[in-house]
């Protein structure tokens, strides 16, 4: 392909569609898997809460796919980008607390971070 040419995008049918969800829902199934290592007694705190708050940035997504208006959407998308952050948070405290000596997890979150961005500027600044 070369510079001048134009890169059409079919538009998304689903949220499935959506790169961003594919990506968002690649991380969940990352943090169920390495929140299995997670100590017995943190599966009503700490597993439970980073599953919840990754879970939350797919679903959000998802829902606000199918919202009528810009700033409907754009919201759904706004509360995917907090639980992005609330993410962030508890993998910091995971590591901090000796469950993980990396976070592989993060490289993910932050291109989950960078799409979501991008899609919420798509969302605001055309007709979508």
């Amino acid at each position: 392909m070369n510079r001048g040419d134009i890169v059409k995008r079919i538009p998304a049918r689903t949220f499935q569609d959506l790169i961003v969800w594919q990506k968002a829902h690649q991380f969940v199934l990352s943090v169920y898997h390495f929140t299995d290592g997670f100590p017995k007694n943190e599966i009503y705190g700490l597993t439970s809460q980073l599953r919840r708050s990754a879970v939350s940035i797919p679903a959000n997504i998802a829902e606000g796919f199918k919202k009528k208006t810009r700033p409907d959407k754009a919201r759904f998308m706004n509360i995917a980008q907090g639980s992005i952050e609330e993410c962030r948070y508890y993998l910091i405290l995971a590591k901090d607390l000796g469950y993980a000596n990396r976070l592989e997890s993060i490289p993910q979150l932050e291109e989950v971070s960078k799409l979501l961005e991008s899609y919420c500027s798509s969302i605001l600044n055309s007709g979508s």
